[in-house]
């Protein structure tokens, strides 16, 4: 586990899981990028800011990400949109 895993984990609120704890998008970025097979495209900073403003209504007004949340949508979202720029 890295710093950064460890630092998330004593934010994260009593009875949370890891994934469930709301991360902001660089943090997103990096997880999701890391844990993803070498063959599945990247997402890159541009392609989560294009996914967020298409898909208002995940966010309800907050800017935080949940790897629960958002990452299968993201999954789902990226392959007709990896050309986003």
């Amino acid at each position: 586990m890295n710093m950064k895993s460890l630092e998330l984990l004593k934010k994260r609120p009593m009875g949370l899981k890891e994934n469930e704890i709301h991360i902001t998008m660089a943090e997103f970025l990096v997880s999701f990028n890391k844990n993803m097979p070498s063959s599945f495209p990247k997402v890159t900073e541009e392609q989560l800011i294009k996914f967020k403003e298409s898909h208002a209504s995940f966010f309800k007004g907050k800017d935080k990400w949940s790897l629960d949340q958002h990452r299968k949508k993201v999954i789902d979202w990226l392959p007709q949109n990896n050309k986003v720029l």
